[in-house]
């Protein structure tokens, strides 16, 4: 998968946030995997650098999930988050899969939160996650 041509990931290179302080979450892993070609927005879990980054783009409001605060930006494209439910946020970013130098959230990660979510489509991602596992990938 090429992120480079997936408008959402130009925009998210374009707030310049430092690497090493944030990962995608949400459904962008799958889009990395190949199991989703589209996405809506993306979510990204910021800490340190790249929550200060974030601060001076946009105000901080409390994420509609709760536990943490978000600063939407790009029209809603793009939502920076300073925390992952209730999990601890370094150690969020720091479990991650590399594709094209933007840290990812393992798809373990992302079968875990879905189902805890446990909306109507999560449970149409949580299936296609568990396809493209037992397809050997």
């Amino acid at each position: 998968m090429n992120l480079d041509e997936q408008p959402l990931f130009r925009s998210l290179a374009s707030l310049d946030l430092p690497a090493d302080d944030f990962i995608i979450a949400g459904s962008g892993p799958m889009l990395a995997h190949g199991i989703r070609s589209t996405l809506g927005d993306l979510d990204v879990v910021a800490r340190g650098a790249a929550w200060a980054k974030a601060l001076t783009l946009g105000t901080p409001s409390p994420a509609p999930l709760g536990y943490v605060d978000h600063i939407v930006l790009h029209s809603g494209e793009i939502e920076i988050l300073n925390g992952w439910f209730d999990y601890d946020a370094d150690k969020v970013i720091d479990e991650f899969e590399l594709f094209c130098g933007i840290r990812f959230a393992p798809l373990g990660k992302v079968l875990e939160w879905k189902k805890r979510l446990d909306r109507e489509k999560d449970r149409e991602d949580i299936d296609a996650i568990n396809r493209y596992v037992n397809d050997g990938n």
